[in-house]
C-alpha cells in the first residue's frame, strides 16, 4: 500500500474493549455482570457474556440421552444469556451484550475465547460466597498465576453492594 493510499482510507477503526463475564446463573455472576456493564459504559466498551456447557458422561450406551441433555442445557444457556443481556441493556443505558455459548471445560473455553477474540481485554469474575470457596476460576487465578489467563482479571466480591459497584466502576 502506498503512503497516499493509506491517507485516503482514513484512520484504522478503533477497537472496542471487551469485558468478558462467565455466567452461570449465580448471584455472584450477576455482580460480575453489573461491574462489567458499568465499566463498559464508562469506557465505551462491550460486555461479552459467556455460558459454558460442561460435558457430561458420553458413553455410547446413553448417547441419545446425552444428546437430549446437551440440547436442554443449550436451551437453558440461551434462555439465561438472553435474560442477562436484557439486564445489561437496562442496567448500562442501552449497551448490547455479546452472547457466546461454548461446550467443554470452563477454564479451557475461557482461554480459547480470549485467544480467538483479541478485543477481549478484561475477564471479570465474582468471588463466590459459599463454603465451597470463591469458585474454580477465581481459585485458578489466585493459586496458579502462571497457568491463569493471558489478560487482566478483575475479581469482585460476590456480595458487593450496588453503591460499592457504582463507586468502583
Amino acid at each position: 500500500m502506498t503512503e497516499d493510499a493509506s491517507k485516503e482510507s482514513g484512520p484504522a477503526p478503533q477497537k472496542r474493549r471487551k469485558f468478558l463475564v462467565v455466567v452461570d446463573g449465580t448471584p455472584e455472576s450477576e455482580v460480575a455482570i453489573h461491574f462489567a456493564s458499568l465499566r463498559a459504559l464508562h469506557t465505551h466498551g462491550v460486555v461479552t457474556l459467556l455460558a459454558v456447557i460442561e460435558p457430561g458422561d458420553s458413553s455410547q450406551q446413553w448417547l441419545g440421552v446425552a444428546n437430549i441433555m446437551r440440547d436442554e442445557a443449550r436451551a437453558e444457556a440461551e434462555k439465561l444469556l438472553h435474560r442477562l443481556a436484557s439486564h445489561v441493556n437496562e442496567y448500562a443505558d442501552g449497551i448490547m451484550a455479546e452472547l457466546v455459548i461454548r461446550e467443554g471445560r470452563r477454564a479451557e473455553q475461557v482461554k480459547q475465547i480470549i485467544e480467538e477474540d483479541r478485543d477481549i481485554a478484561v475477564l471479570v469474575l465474582a468471588a463466590g460466597l459459599g463454603k465451597e470457596g470463591p469458585g474454580p476460576l477465581v481459585s485458578m487465578v489466585s493459586n496458579a498465576a502462571e497457568k491463569a489467563f493471558p489478560i487482566p482479571v478483575t475479581v469482585v466480591p460476590g456480595n458487593l453492594s450496588e453503591e460499592a459497584l457504582r463507586a468502583l466502576a
